[in-house]
């Protein structure tokens, strides 16, 4: 898996130009049962695929922050929103709350979520390869496949399968 993680952003670049032309060519003409054969291929990947083996999600990038998982963590922090937002979180260019730094403040040494339960939306979601209307977020899997071995794997898969 570490080897595997070290040649992902290399792999992952090889093969934009041709995933930009099949999610270009998805966008025009997704098959009709499109939303079936992502969940198909979403759960057969993850039967074989441990995140907690990887976690290279929460080492490399970090979620954005909705107002109600800033509220719903604060919460189980036994905080006030505004403190959580200033002991953890900053603005970025978009306007959007995400995390000072990464790797993620809430990732432990085993790679579990210290805050799994409460999770903000983003990671509870991620790497949305289960999405309804998935053909609709190709920039963002674009982006996913160098950084999560699983939608790596599950983009090859629909290439196949998606002809």
């Amino acid at each position: 898996m570490e080897k595997f993680l070290q040649q992902l952003p290399k792999l992952a670049k090889d093969k934009h130009n041709e995933n930009k032309k099949f999610f270009d060519r998805l966008k025009k003409k997704a098959p009709k049962n499109m939303d079936y054969i992502m969940q198909d291929l979403h759960d057969r990947e993850f039967e074989r695929t441990d995140c907690l083996t990887c976690a290279n999600c929460c080492k490399t990038t970090g979620p954005l922050f909705t107002t109600a998982d800033i509220e719903r963590i604060a919460k189980h922090f036994k905080m006030k929103p505004q403190q959580f937002i200033e002991k953890y979180l900053r603005i970025d260019e978009d306007n959007d709350y995400v995390l000072q730094s990464v790797p993620c403040t809430f990732l432990d040494a085993e790679n579990y979520c210290m805050i799994y339960d409460v999770r903000p939306k983003a990671c509870r979601e991620f790497p949305h390869t289960d999405r309804k209307k998935f053909q609709q977020i190709a920039n963002l899997t674009l982006k996913n496949v160098a950084i999560c071995p699983a939608a790596y794997n599950i983009v090859e898969e629909m290439k196949k399968k998606i002809v």
